[in-house]
């Protein structure tokens, strides 16, 4: 097997990344490799939103510097990464980076940029029509990646609907032997 030497872990700063990075900490320790946490700050956070007397009439359309929306995100990755400080002191070399742009682009540069061995990303689970009309971004992401992406996901929760199943077995006439 290939020796991990650079794995990097995106976060979007919700639970379902906390899953990831945890086992990323995990996995650099047991490998003696480096691990970046990424947090890509997209353009919708760049935006200023605030309440005057009648503003709807004149929309704002005030953005932010880049470098006080880097700033802010890289704040908010710090505070994201405070609960896993344990996890991150038995990694090697553990480093924290934040970019602004288009989430699965700049994964992807990041992880051509930095010779990374493994992409560790925790998707959510969507269902109904989202899941089949819009792609996530851990799959535009493995589909351009230039290194393996690893999909953690928590185990799904099984509604009471789904909680029994009977196995039904067709005869060769093709009628149901499971009522019989």
């Amino acid at each position: 097997m290939k020796r991990l030497h650079t794995i990097l872990v995106p976060t979007d700063l919700s639970e379902h990344s906390r899953r990831a990075l945890s086992y990323g900490c995990w996995l650099a320790g047991e490998e003696n490799a480096a691990l970046i946490a990424l947090h890509v700050a997209n353009e919708f956070t760049a935006w200023e939103y605030f309440s005057e007397d009648l503003a709807f009439l004149e929309p704002n359309d005030k953005a932010w510097p880049a470098d006080r929306v880097l700033a802010e995100a890289s704040l908010d990755l710090s505070r994201f990464l405070e609960p896993s400080l344990s996890d991150l002191q038995k990694v090697a070399t553990a480093t924290k980076r934040v970019v602004l742009g288009s989430v699965p682009q700049q994964i992807v540069a990041v992880a051509e940029d930095n010779d990374v061995d493994l992409i560790i990303m925790s998707p959510r689970r969507h269902r109904g029509l989202r899941r089949w009309l819009k792609d996530s971004v851990t799959d535009r992401v493995t589909r351009m990646s230039p290194c393996p992406v690893l999909s953690i996901t928590t185990p799904p929760v099984l509604s009471r609907r789904h909680g029994k199943f009977a196995p039904v077995v067709l005869d060769w006439r093709g009628q149901s032997a499971a009522g019989a």
